[in-house]
């Protein structure tokens, strides 16, 4: 017995059974660090582990003498190192009673569990679009929609599949970011259903390979654009489902796209011309500029400030208001409002203003192009009576600002932008005689313009559906007479005496023309049958 102990701790390291031991001596230390209250080990405890191993190796030689294969220890999954520690506590116990020593090794897995297998789907879908962008040309008032058209792909990968139910929906999807009620689902998203197609609505046994389903949808004009606000967000979703019909039940196959739906407003070939006057004082600003722009691209605005020198008879000077400096900036404005779900929504005596019981005003403004000047103007103080300040500004939306365009939806959803351009001025006054002597008063002044400016997706080349279809049989104009027999022309018979003329007179009211009697022209120079 002890030599077969010596054995055993002479091993390899990298054997199982140094592994093993190595285990459970560390649990057996645990264990009787608890027990003891000073910390060390005692004998019997080192006895008894010897005894243990003993044990062990006396039945590995037996199964060594029966032919049986080397030491394999029983191996638990799913024990912890709890479970292992009170086990070798009681291995005394379990020896006594003819048990053999279970052994547990925490986080070593052999192979795959059954959570990780994962059956391989019988079939898939894809989609393709046909139709070009999807862009509403006009407002909601004068647009006719956009077609969309494409190809349902449904992929079979077993030689056969029944297919029970193949549909599609199209759906609007109104996330609100700050809701009625917050950790609430049904205020926070409203879904609203387009379209549906029903595909397949009886089983049918589909062969292996690619099977082709074509759909198609006008989207109305009055349909909102895709947006992405920090209040509301609008997204259009397609779903396809198809439901496989096998023996064992297995999960539907699925597709779920987004459509990018976007909206392009006509753009006015004139510039926008807009005056401003800014009492007390006699500054006019007169200011041309786009009244629509788009997300990518620079505009320019001019600017002119006239009434700017002022004369004052009595001291006899020139005072001057000129500019220090100036701010341009777009806005974006939006406003929402956030529907009460109906477990949520107020009750009729439960608000004076009836209006709160569809849902909360949401409004926001931030700013998506911002710049600041301090030169880069004409001044002109010749006199007083012709005094002008003229600019031109670049603006532009900022890249990274992740801007939207104007929209205004049915259920209350409105994104609008305007152009604030701030300039302060501060007044100075000279001498008549010497304009050079300047001196500053230390008056200013800011002055600010607001220009309301639409911001909207490009058209590119692209037109209206209704304006690209083929013409319908009522607009096809009357087309010219067909003939009702065929024609021979036999001796001296000409084409007149054939063919009735179209205003109802002959030719024999005058002769026709011999072909001595054409003129040719040839080159600049007229040539007649006589060589005239």
């Amino acid at each position: 017995m002890p030599h077969r102990v010596v054995d055993f701790f002479r091993s390899s390291t990298h054997t199982i059974e140094n592994q093993v031991a190595g285990l459970t001596k560390k649990a057996h230390q645990s264990s009787r660090r608890r027990d003891s209250p000073t910390g060390r080990g005692s004998s019997r405890g080192r006895s008894e582990l010897l005894t243990s191993y003993a044990s062990s190796e006396e039945e590995v030689h037996e199964e060594r003498d029966s032919h049986a294969p080397l030491y394999s220890p029983r191996l638990k999954m799913g024990d912890s190192r709890t479970s292992s520690i009170s086990s070798e506590s009681h291995s005394h116990k379990e020896k006594e009673h003819g048990h053999h020593h279970r052994l547990s090794f925490p986080g070593i897995h052999f192979g795959r569990s059954n959570k990780e297998t994962h059956s391989v789907a019988p079939a898939t879908i894809d989609w393709q679009l046909e139709s070009p962008p999807i862009i509403l040309h006009g407002t909601t008032e004068t647009s006719t929609g956009a077609l969309v058209s494409g190809q349902l792909f449904l992929n079979i990968k077993e030689e056969s599949l029944e297919v029970e139910l193949f549909v599609a929906t199209l759906n609007i999807r109104t996330t609100q970011k700050k809701p009625f009620k917050d950790h609430c689902n049904e205020c926070a998203s409203q879904i609203t259903e387009i379209q549906k197609w029903t595909l397949l609505d009886h089983p049918l046994v589909l062969a292996k390979g690619q099977h082709s389903f074509p759909f198609s949808v006008l989207l109305g004009g009055h349909l909102p654009a895709s947006m992405d606000t920090p209040l509301a967000a609008i997204t259009y979703e397609f779903k396809a489902k198809a439901i496989p019909k096998t023996a064992v039940p297995i999960s539907p196959v699925k597709l779920e796209k987004t459509l990018d739906v976007k909206r392009a407003l006509p753009v006015s070939e004139h510039p926008h011309h807009s005056v401003r006057v800014f009492p007390p004082t006699n500054i006019k600003a007169s200011a041309h500029y786009p009244h629509v722009i788009h997300p990518i691209g620079r505009y320019n605005l001019s600017l002119r400030l006239d009434g700017i020198a002022k004369l004052n008879t009595r001291v006899n000077t020139i005072e001057y208001w000129k500019l220090k400096k100036l701010t341009w900036r777009l806005e974006e404005t939006i406003k929402t409002v956030a529907p009460a779900c109906g477990r949520h929504s107020p009750k009729v005596g439960e608000v004076e203003d009836s209006s709160q019981k569809k849902g909360i005003i949401r409004a926001e403004t931030r700013v998506i192009g911002e710049k600041t000047l301090f030169s880069g103007w004409k001044s002109n103080y010749t006199s007083a009576t012709d005094s002008s300040v003229e600019l031109e500004l670049e603006y532009d939306v900022a890249k990274s600002a992740r801007s939207t365009c104007d929209a205004k939806t049915l259920d209350g959803t409105e994104v609008t932008h305007q152009l604030m351009i701030e300039m302060v001025v501060s007044q100075e006054w000279a001498p008549v005689n010497k304009p050079a002597l300047v001196t500053h008063t230390g008056v200013g002044r800011i002055l600010r313009m607001h220009f309301g400016t639409i911001l909207t997706e490009r058209g590119g080349i692209g037109i209206s559906w209704d304006r690209e279809s083929p013409p319908i049989y009522q607009d096809v104009p009357p087309s010219p007479p067909a003939y009702s027999h065929e024609m021979f022309l036999h001796g001296d018979a000409t084409i007149a005496e054939v063919i009735e003329p179209l205003d109802g007179s002959g030719f024999g009211d005058e002769p026709p023309p011999l072909f001595e009697d054409v003129v040719h022209q040839s080159g600049h120079r007229r040539v007649s049958s006589d060589g005239r």
